[in-house]
Parts: C-alpha cells; structure tokens; sequence
C-alpha cells in the first residue's frame, strides 16, 4: 500500500464483526508484521478489524534514505489510517511497536482512543555506559550497513539469523520474514530504540491503556514494564507467563491475554465516549 509522500509497506488487513473498532498491530525491532502477530489475527478478528503493518526498513516497510526515527513510523500509521479511512483506533505495540504506539498517541491524539502496550517500556537503554554505548554505536554501524552492497548485506543477515533461529518453530519461514529488511535501517532503529524516552510525557496519557507484562523478560525487565503501567493514569497490567518472544514461541499463553488487554480498552473507550456525550 503507498503512503503518499512516505512510500510503500506492507499491510495485512483482517476484517472483524460489522461496527468492529480497529486495532492496528506494531511490531518489534527487526521483525515484520507477520512474524510479529500471525497467531493473534484471527482470534484478534473475532472482535476487532485487525490491521497491521511493516515499519519502516522492516519487512516490506517504507524504504527511505532519510535516517530511521521512531516519529517517522509513527506518523506512517497515521498516514496509514487516513488511506484506509480509519477515524479512531486502538494501538498495539510490542517491543519497539510500543514506543511507536506510545508516540502515536502524542503526536496523532485525535486518532487514538486506546492503547495496548507489550513487552515494552518508557526507555530501552539503562543508564549503565555499556548499554547506552551499544545502542549509540548502531546508528554508525546502520549508515556503513547501507553503503554496503545488497548481495552482501543478505548473506551477513542470513547467516546471523540462522544461528538465531536454530531449531525454533517455522525457522525456515521465520528466517525468511527477517531477512526482507534492510539491514543498515534496521540497525538505526536499534539505535532510535536506544535513545527513546517517554518518562517526561506518558503521564499525561488520557485513553485507556492495557500494559501486557512479559513475567519472564529476559531483555526488557518486567519491573521497567510494571513502571510503564504504573506511570499511565489508570492503566491495567496484565502479565503473561513467557519471555521476550513469547507471543510467537507460546501464542496460547500470550494470545488470550492480548485479546483480554483489547477488549478491556475497548470497553474503556466506549465508556469515554459516553461520558464526552
């Protein structure tokens, strides 16, 4: 789907019930759409319209010279729900979908009613030198990734993921989705990721909010994902047993509580809506 004057991406649309709100699913950092949410689709559409989209430099995403920021991706939902005529939605991020999501809502409020926010949190590099050093370099490492030759550039990321993916569930597949993003942008991402922080302004979030809680996180600590709930007005945390990946290594485990986190912002909103009536 073009997104006039941003590009083109990749977007799947699940149709729901007549009258359905929207959701629209962003995934994680180096993934795709697909990758991210094929096991929450349908049942997701039992109650929603479901759409979901590559990010930028991920997948199928919008390709730009223009180096990677999180606003960019947020302002391609945007763009996104003006093509497809969609008012109001709800915004599901997982990982970095999460501050896309949490960055939609800033700059778009008059397109957001609610927001579900996985595995996430305010800010993604600690304050320990190592880290914040490991995310900052990714920013050069991506510039010198896109002067490298495309042949080149797939073989590395190719051989990266299959020891990544070494025995998991749909590896073949799974390697494939991966391997359609551009390597140097994905790596700016990493780095965007880096230095996002929403601690100044996520208090000021006036929708419904449902913060799923990955209990056994090994990469973003679920108490930097309880602070995340802690920090939203009235917010609800729901916490799923599994790590990082678990919406895909366990979908039983974490689909029912994704589809729990929906609704429940779902019927926050219509209740909004009353109250402004």
């Amino acid at each position: 789907m073009v997104l006039p004057g941003r590009g083109r991406t990749f977007v799947r649309e699940v149709t729901g019930p007549p009258g359905a709100p929207t959701v629209v699913l962003l995934h994680g950092w180096t993934a795709t759409a697909d990758l991210n949410w094929f096991p929450s689709y349908a049942p997701l559409a039992r109650r929603f319209n479901v759409v979901a989209l590559d990010q930028r430099g991920h997948g199928h995403g919008v390709r730009s010279w223009r180096p990677f920021s999180l606003e960019d991706c947020a302002d391609d939902v945007a763009a996104l729900a003006q093509v497809l005529g969609i008012e109001r939605l709800i915004a599901v991020g997982y990982s970095m979908g999460g501050p896309v999501a949490q960055l939609l809502w800033r700059r778009h409020r008059r397109l957001v009613d609610g927001l579900v926010l996985c595995a996430t949190a305010r800010s993604f590099a600690s304050t320990r030198p190592a880290e914040r050093l490991f995310f900052s370099s990714m920013f050069g490492l991506g510039l010198a990734a896109k002067a490298t030759p495309p042949v080149v550039r797939r073989r590395l990321s190719g051989a990266v993921l299959r020891r990544r993916l070494d025995g998991a569930p749909l590896e073949v597949w799974a390697a494939e989705q991966f391997g359609t993003g551009d390597p140097g942008t994905i790596l700016q991402a990493g780095s965007a990721l880096g230095a996002f922080d929403s601690h100044r302004w996520i208090g000021a979030v006036d929708v419904p909010t449902a913060v799923v809680v990955t209990a056994q996180d090994s990469l973003i600590h679920p108490r930097r994902q309880m602070a995340l709930a802690r920090a939203i007005p009235g917010a609800l945390a729901l916490p799923v047993a599994g790590d990082h990946g678990v919406c895909v290594m366990a979908p039983r485990r974490f689909v029912p509580v994704l589809v729990e986190a929906c609704s429940w912002v779902a019927a926050g909103r219509l209740q909004g809506a009353d109250c402004r009536a």
